[in-house]
């Protein structure tokens, strides 16, 4: 890994009102119904995998929903088998890589779209660094690109939980985002995310990133019909004619 000496970009925590905010997850979920007719009209896919990777402390389950839409536009859909995300990144990272690996050599190495949520998210951009050749496309949803989780609001319980450091995660984190990646990468995030400070969902690593800003709480961002919306927008627009 290069050594980078710039000190890590610093943000700022989410606000108790994005907090107290997360209670409205449900009913983005709920929007669904009421926008079906318009997600219905989103662009088709062209049969390319995905593979989906949840977020902290989630399962595979949790992306089923967004999942099931692009199935639905025409998209060949893939899950991590991750079992619980529990933070462990430096294993997952190279087990979501490894997943990659697979599902190419399954279809004669056409390489994958990688959709992460919030931690997921981190795996994903990982991954694409280290199995370039097995990843074609990033978006992530509400990641915690910069500082690990110091910007995070369950930052304190991550910290106990996986025993580390705070300060030296920070900087490697902020060491491992200066080697970037070559592949597309979008970012969607939103200023009222409850769980992960905002700044630290913009990549301002790889130039060729697209960040894109949406309304939704930080739980709700899998299951918001204007994410779901976008996402069949840039997959449309990564299409290879």
């Amino acid at each position: 890994m290069t050594i980078q000496h710039s000190p890590p970009p610093q943000c700022k925590k989410p606000s108790l009102l994005s907090i107290l905010l997360e209670v409205r997850a449900p009913f983005e979920f709920a929007a669904i119904g009421l926008h079906a007719h318009t997600l219905s009209k989103a662009p088709k896919g062209d049969g390319r995998p995905i593979l989906l990777v949840p977020g902290y402390q989630a399962s595979d389950t949790s992306m089923k929903p967004l999942g099931t839409y692009l199935h639905y536009l025409g998209y060949q859909v893939y899950y991590s088998q991750l079992g619980r995300n529990k933070g462990q990144v430096n294993s997952d990272m190279l087990r979501v890589g490894r997943r990659c690996e697979e599902i190419a050599e399954e279809l004669n190495g056409q390489s994958v779209t990688l959709i992460g949520w919030s931690l997921g998210g981190v795996l994903t951009r990982e991954a694409a660094r280290l199995y370039p050749k097995s990843v074609r496309e990033i978006i992530t949803l509400g990641t915690p690109i910069k500082g690990g989780p110091k910007f995070t609001s369950i930052g304190k319980q991550y910290i106990a939980l996986n025993k580390i450091d705070i300060d030296s995660f920070e900087i490697d984190v902020h060491q491992r985002n200066c080697i970037g990646f070559d592949q597309a990468v979008t970012s969607i995030y939103s200023k009222t995310d409850g769980v992960v400070g905002w700044q630290a969902s913009i990549d301002t690593y790889n130039p060729q990133a697209n960040n894109i800003e949406v309304v939704s709480s930080h739980l709700g961002l899998g299951v918001n019909p204007q994410v779901w919306k976008l996402i069949a927008e840039t997959l449309h627009n990564s299409r290879v004619n």
